[in-house]
């Protein structure tokens, strides 16, 4: 005899725990509680086996009835239906812990353990926020590009192109890392590429020409303002390091008697370890900043505070002051002046310059077999430049 709804709702709890039947081996067993579950008896290899198929009423009857019979037909073909759901079960946990969300975070643990750039971290951490917004709780192995691209049309609608080319490559990167941890076979973004509008190049300003770059020379030598921020703008005219490399400079990575600065792969935007050789000019810079800050941690600490490095605005608002706009000129563009000068000097090797600038060959297989530093060709290149400086200085003096 079946089971109907009124019988099933009609049931009441006992001192002991009983069952009712419907047929093919499904019954509803009543506990003392009063809670009712679907069960199954079945017999596979020579074995009588049990199957829940959930409470009720959250597991109605028709559906218990629908769960049995197909769970007789696996048993037909020969199928054990317990093995089957146990799989099943594996399968939606598996899917669960390989979300995206799981998988940016296991990421972002990574970037920490490898002593990335907090400010890197604090970046990645906000961009892949708004992927995990829209498809955090999404399998890995099921993210197609067009579910990508609609989070990425949604932040470029903003008018924010930048950020959705950094969100489309991060997203790269994190499923990337996935492909390395065995959860999916491919990355979609990179056919991506070109489904976004990129944002017009931004280069930032710099003096090229070497009449103007002396009188910016000439100026930075009568700076008015703070001794450090002078000697700061002086660094960089000599040495060409991004000025967060220098800003952030601690006195243990300098050796002043071998005439080097060694900045830790952390610190670097590529992650490796630089070496800058240091000219008499940048060592006698250096020898009278340690003087100023010597007792401290950062070589050019805050004026509010030892503990912190000198602000990150320091230098262009420094050359505001001198009167050159951020069209004209900025801490970066020290860079751009070294490289464009030492290129059209024909004096040294591109690659030379290029190491010089700790610029990483883009070129996989180049990268691979080119790993000189051009040390040799850089000490007299660094000397060529500070006595180059001093010429520019004296052109219009």
């Amino acid at each position: 005899m079946t089971l109907t709804d009124r019988q099933i709702r009609a049931a009441k709890p006992k001192e002991k725990p009983y069952k009712l039947a419907d047929g093919g081996g499904l019954y509803l067993q009543v506990a003392v509680s009063g809670s009712k579950l679907w069960r199954m008896k079945y017999r596979y290899g020579g074995k009588e086996k049990l199957l829940s198929f959930g409470p009720y009423p959250h597991r109605t009857l028709q559906s218990a009835r629908r769960a049995r019979d197909e769970a007789r037909q696996h048993v037909v073909e020969g199928r054990d239906p317990g093995e089957i759901k146990k799989q099943q079960a594996e399968e939606t946990n598996r899917q669960t812990e390989h979300s995206f969300a799981k998988l940016a975070s296991l990421y972002l643990d990574k970037q920490h353990k490898e002593g990335r750039a907090a400010s890197t971290i604090s970046k990645n951490e906000w961009l892949l926020a708004m992927a995990t917004n829209d498809f955090g709780k999404t399998p890995v192995s099921e993210i197609k590009a067009s579910l990508i691209l609609s989070t990425l049309k949604r932040v470029e609608a903003r008018g924010t192109l930048e950020t959705a080319n950094r969100l489309r490559s991060v997203i790269g990167t994190v499923l990337r890392y996935g492909i390395a941890l065995g959860w999916l076979e491919a990355d979609p973004t990179p056919g991506l590429k070109g489904a976004i509008s990129r944002p017009p190049r931004n280069h930032r300003a710099a003096i090229t020409d070497p009449d103007q770059f002396g009188a910016l020379l000439r100026t930075i030598d009568h700076f008015e303002g703070q001794r450090t921020t002078q000697i700061a703008l002086q660094l960089l005219a000599l040495l060409y390091p991004r000025p967060g490399e220098l800003r952030l400079a601690h006195w243990a990575e300098f050796d002043l008697e071998a005439r080097v600065w060694q900045i830790p792969a952390e610190r670097m935007k590529m992650r490796r370890p630089h070496r800058v050789p240091l000219q008499t000019d940048a060592v006698a810079l250096l020898q009278e900043l340690k003087m100023l800050s010597g007792n401290y941690q950062f070589i050019l600490p805050s004026i509010r505070s030892w503990k912190r490095p000198m602000s990150d605005n320091t230098i262009n608002a420094a050359l505001r002051r001198m009167g050159y706009s951020k069209d004209e000129m900025t801490a970066h563009g020290f860079r751009a002046t070294f490289s464009t000068l030492a290129n059209e000097s024909g004096l040294w090797h591109p690659d030379a310059i290029e190491r010089a600038l700790a610029h990483v060959e883009g070129n996989d297989v180049r990268r691979a077999y080119d790993r000189s530093e051009h040390w040799e060709e850089r000490v007299r290149m660094a000397e060529w430049w500070a006595t180059e400086i001093q010429k520019l200085k004296r052109l219009q003096s």
